[in-house]
């Protein structure tokens, strides 16, 4: 990789919000991204655009019409083809000298480690409905001493949590465990993903299909999701900012016009955070019923 022409080049209008050092470290630093759809496909093209060198893509799915309306890698020449190689394509057409390796067949126990690799950052880019797969890579990414960030698309805004290695963890920020049902597990995961669930207010619940694992998502929110995450992914790696772990969480709404700077005490311990959790619950079993 020719770091100096690319400086130079390709990414010489970050120089200034970004200094070359910094640049340089971006360039030579590699994430690893599970999801290549709504939220995943927007994060890789925009770190892409930042000037990250090197990533690991996975995703063992197919881009369909209904992916069109939010998935930026969808369109109808990209219909029925891998997500990841779709992802891996659009980042070598922005940076040829980029390192790219795809995961076709998803994030598996026997490539977990290699998918983890040398990354400096795990992306999470999983659709919100993938629980477990989620808790695993979680746990993996804190084992091998990598941070990962999450920014979740709801309704017309977004949150972000990014957990430390050595900070609060998965399980205890979101009040989550393996021996819980898997329907509780992901209404913790909701309840903390969003203390603040401003979307709430104007969500059509009755478009969450829980059986079909499907709910409403808008592209604005994808758009607004990356922007956080990127940000975070740039002060992770370069060291220039100061991060904020969980139970540290942002959290915006453009509909509502709403911020939220927030920091959730004893994480899903949190007493209101079991009572959200419960609500919840409850609206995913009537979901399921209806």
């Amino acid at each position: 990789m020719n770091i100096g022409a690319l400086i130079d080049n390709e990414f010489s209008r970050n120089i200034g919000l970004l200094s070359e050092q910094e640049q340089e470290q971006l360039l030579l630093s590699r994430v690893s991204v599970v999801g290549a759809g709504g939220v995943g496909g927007l994060h890789i093209l925009t770190l892409a655009r930042l000037g990250l060198g090197k990533f690991n893509i996975a995703d063992p799915d197919t881009f369909e019409a209904a992916n069109v309306s939010r998935q930026f890698g969808a369109a109808n020449s990209t219909y029925g083809r891998n997500k990841a190689e779709v992802l891996a394509e659009m980042i070598k057409d922005i940076n040829p000298q980029a390192e790219v390796t795809t995961f076709t067949e998803g994030v598996t126990e026997q490539n977990l480690d290699e998918f983890l690799g040398d990354a400096r950052v795990l992306v999470d880019g999983i659709d919100f409905f993938e629980f477990t797969t989620r808790r695993k890579i979680f746990i993996a990414a804190r084992k091998k001493g990598i941070y990962a960030v999450t920014c979740a698309p709801l309704g017309f805004g977004s949150t972000l949590q990014t957990f430390s290695p050595d900070g609060m963890d998965f399980d205890t920020y979101f009040g989550t465990n393996e021996h819980r049902p898997y329907e509780k597990n992901l209404a913790a995961f909701a309840a903390g993903l969003a203390p603040n669930p401003y979307h709430i207010s104007y969500l059509d619940i009755s478009k969450v299909r829980m059986t079909e694992k499907k709910g409403p998502a808008v592209a604005p929110a994808c758009t607004l999701a990356a922007s956080l995450l990127a940000t975070e992914v740039v002060k992770i790696i370069t060291g220039s900012h100061k991060v904020y772990a969980v139970p540290h969480y942002i959290q915006i709404d453009m509909y509502k016009r709403k911020l939220k700077k927030g920091y959730l005490w004893l994480g899903g311990n949190n007493p209101l955070q079991k009572l959200k959790t419960e609500i919840i619950f409850r609206k995913f079993k009537k979901s399921m019923k209806a």
